[in-house]
């Protein structure tokens, strides 16, 4: 009779746990937001839509091609121009701001200010290998 109440009660349980799971994997995939396509992807929808509605010859549809690729390499220089510039204001912007904090601190704050940073920058590198960037890395997931 125990028996019987035991094996019944880790079947329910069993039959609980997979509903958890099922139900925890149904709303994951539910609610997982639409895949957006690729450059590459996208380029070549692109390529198919146009020659498709404008009844573009293989010529011109290699002309199209090499033409997306050059300006999505032009993009991409701009785009790593503009980052750059970005970063580099960023980094004045920052080092103004030290050397205004610098000046209202007292002589004998200064070392501990400069502790303080350190430790921070630290701090800061140390997280930056958890999400596997390297220290001073631009980032390129923006």
């Amino acid at each position: 009779m125990a028996a019987n109440k035991l094996s019944a009660f880790f079947s329910l349980l069993l039959v609980f746990l997979s509903g958890i799971v099922v139900g925890g994997f149904g709303y994951k995939v539910y609610n997982a937001p639409p895949r957006q396509p690729t450059l590459e992807e996208r380029r070549k929808q692109l390529i198919t839509e146009t020659t498709k509605e404008v009844h573009l010859d293989a010529t011109q549809e290699a002309q199209l091609e090499k033409i997306y690729q050059d300006t999505q390499q032009k993009f991409s220089e701009v785009h790593d121009a503009a980052q750059k510039e970005m970063h580099e204001k960023t980094q004045a912007i920052r080092e103004d701001q030290i050397q205004q904090i610098k000046a209202m601190l007292r002589p004998d704050q200064i070392p501990l200010y400069d502790n303080l940073r350190k430790k921070r920058q630290l701090e800061r590198e140390k997280n930056m290998q958890k999400k596997g960037r390297r220290p001073g890395e631009i980032r390129k997931d923006r």
